[in-house]
């Protein structure tokens, strides 16, 4: 992990794979992560437990009518899905997939169906949302009426943040080389300066 970390630092890396160091701040990721929280799916032993008061209700004779619950959908094909269907109101991705190539055609994809999205640090925490270890994206496709001004107020910040942002598309990532090189680097600009500088009869320190 760290060779590759250092890697990614010495090479180029073109826009699509650079937009992922690109991600939300800690008040924003705060923010988000309070209102995805709301609408965490059900856990397998709730879902059970449901299931179980349904029958029971059934069996008595009673007609159990449930709503669709509002949840956050997760799932790389069912995010895409709901991307291109124009129903996911808000994406959230994870910076740190591994490979990036499943999901760095994503941001482009939610730029070109106008659906606002952001880039958040750690799969894990994703994850946690849905009850798994890790999560690659999720979506918001519906609020309750009580959160939908917080949802316009994050959706219209993302929007500016990451789709209409076309510095974030250009950018190249790497190109860092270590401390080592950077001296030896420092050191021969010094000395082209130094021969200009004698060349020129002055002196420089």
């Amino acid at each position: 992990q760290r060779a590759k970390r250092i890697m990614l630092m010495r090479l180029k890396v073109p826009p699509a794979i650079a937009q992922f160091n690109s991600t939300i701040d800690k008040s924003q990721a705060a923010s988000l992560l309070r209102l995805l929280k709301k609408y965490q799916p059900e856990t397998q032993k709730d879902k059970k437990q449901r299931l179980v008061e349904m029958a029971e209700a059934k069996k008595n004779g009673e007609d159990m009518k449930t709503k669709k619950p509002v949840v956050i959908k997760f799932g790389l094909n069912h995010v895409t899905n709901l991307i291109e269907q124009k129903q996911a109101k808000l994406v959230v991705i994870a910076h740190d997939v591994d490979p990036i190539e499943t999901v760095c055609w994503l941001p482009a994809l939610c730029r070109k169906k106008d659906v606002p999205y952001c880039i958040i640090k750690s799969k894990a925490r994703l994850g946690t949302l849905v009850h798994q270890s890790t999560a690659t994206c999720v979506a918001l496709t519906a609020v309750r009426q009580e959160d939908n001004a917080e949802l316009s107020k994050l959706a219209e910040s993302f929007k500016a943040q990451f789709n209409d942002n076309v510095e974030i598309r250009r950018r190249w990532g790497g190109g860092i080389m270590g401390q080592k090189s950077q001296h030896v680097t420092q050191r021969k600009e010094k000395a082209i300066q130094i021969e200009q500088a004698k060349k020129l009869g002055l002196s420089i320190a």
